[in-house]
């Protein structure tokens, strides 16, 4: 039998999750853990958390257990290659063993990529685009202690990498089950220290995580459940967490959203939210949360025509009454409870809103990207850049409606332009 007649996606796979500690106070056993798993001397890699003193608590803990600690605090927002590759030096060149990622999406991420250098001798990372290119499945051990509410990178099989090397950046996914981390650890009150405008960001990339693999062509069963959770767990709990930064409760409750939306789509897959937020971060460097946001209400609105009853569904999940109201309409109160709590966590309304103010930790026109400049210019020509990095995105087949360069272009020109 040809099963490539049955569906786009005859034969679906569970991807691999590591074993992981959630709660108040977890991040105070990582020098225990680390012992337990066999570390020597690791590497800790970071973006450095400035304003913070997080890396030196848990470099502490670590040392205490009589592990050598060096830390690599260089790791960009957006992970470029020579952060990989920088990485991969410093950890052969002190001999180290393991590695610890302490921070969001961006540490994890970059870490992940290391790992699957030093596996390969030092190949370059951009060599592993694509899925399951690597050889070997053997990599060093790796603890990632998570100080966001967003990628959920610590308990996926995705790393998303910037090739710096063209003519133009280029971000890719990886996607590796080798790259799976050996323990995850999630501490709601290391998410204390987390800039409101971060926050926010950062919970929108997590409702992208959760409502793509609910739509998604992949249509993976075990995936949906977990996804309708988080829809609500984050419309129940990120404004708190947003304006009451030290709300056990909203910490909490976006700390749980995070780690099971990345399971979701860790099998269930994504769509283009994330190819168009690829897109955009490729060219200037914006943040990948913010980047989310903005795409969300207009992909959704995009999407709604193949799955009206999925995301009428959303739309319960984010707290609408029903009282008669047909699919069609559910949906669309969907979009408006998105749009709702978008605007109430100060998202801005499109990409021509984003500069240097946009959020806390934004390097856009600097480094690599000085010349691009601090706001996104959104002219014709980069409507078309745009689009067409979002069709070769690897983010894209999962995505419900089909997308063409003539389907998908307004649509990227509305993130840019448009209003809500």
């Amino acid at each position: 039998m040809d099963v490539s007649r049955l569906s786009d996606f005859p034969i679906k796979e569970f991807h691999p999750i590591p074993r992981g500690l959630m709660g108040p106070g977890t991040y105070e056993l990582i020098g225990v853990e680390a012992k337990k798993l066999g570390f020597k001397k690791t590497l800790i890699m970071t973006s450095g958390l400035k304003g913070t003193d997080i890396i030196e608590d848990i470099k502490g803990k670590v040392e205490y257990q009589g592990i050598e600690v060096v830390v690599y605090d260089k790791v960009e927002s957006n992970p470029k290659d020579y952060n990989v590759m920088d990485a991969h030096k410093m950890y052969t060149e002190e001999k180290c063993d393991s590695f610890i990622s302490i921070g969001g999406g961006s540490s994890h991420d970059a870490c992940k990529a290391a790992r699957i250098v030093v596996a390969h001798d030092g190949r370059n990372i951009n060599e592993f685009e694509g899925f399951n290119k690597s050889e070997n499945p053997v990599n060093p051990p790796h603890i990632a202690v998570s100080t966001t509410a967003g990628t959920g990178s610590e308990t996926s099989w995705a790393y998303v990498i910037t090739d710096t090397t063209g003519d133009e950046p280029h971000k890719y996914v990886g996607f590796d089950d080798a790259s799976v981390t050996s323990l995850a650890m999630l501490d709601p009150v290391l998410y204390y220290d987390c800039p409101e405008r971060f926050t926010a960001q950062c919970g929108f990339d997590v409702l992208a995580h959760a409502s793509e693999p609910y739509v998604s062509r992949l249509d993976f069963q075990p995936s949906l459940g977990p996804a309708l959770h988080v829809i609500k767990l984050t419309s129940e709990n990120l404004r708190l967490a947003t304006y009451e930064p030290r709300n056990l409760e909203g910490r909490s409750g976006m700390m749980y959203a995070q780690y099971i939306a990345a399971q979701a789509f860790n099998s269930g897959g994504l769509g283009i939210i994330h190819s168009i937020s690829h897109a955009v971060s490729a060219f200037y460097d914006s943040h990948h949360g913010l980047n989310n946001a903005i795409a969300l209400p207009r992909v959704w609105e995009f999407n709604m025509p193949t799955c009206y009853k999925r995301f009428a569904d959303i739309a319960v999940a984010m707290g609408v009454q029903r009282n008669g109201k047909t699919d069609v309409q559910m949906a669309e109160a969907a979009l408006d409870a998105a749009i709702r709590l978008l605007k109430d966590v100060g998202i801005p309304e499109n990409f021509a809103s984003v500069n240097k103010d946009t959020y806390p930790k934004n390097i856009m026109g600097e480094g690599v990207y000085k010349d691009a400049g601090t706001e996104i210019k959104g002219d014709a020509a980069d409507i078309d850049r745009i689009t067409n990095h979002v069709l070769q995105d690897a983010c894209t087949p999962g995505n419900p409606r089909e997308c063409t360069f003539e389907s998908v272009r307004p649509v990227v020109e509305h993130c840019i332009h448009g209003t809500l």
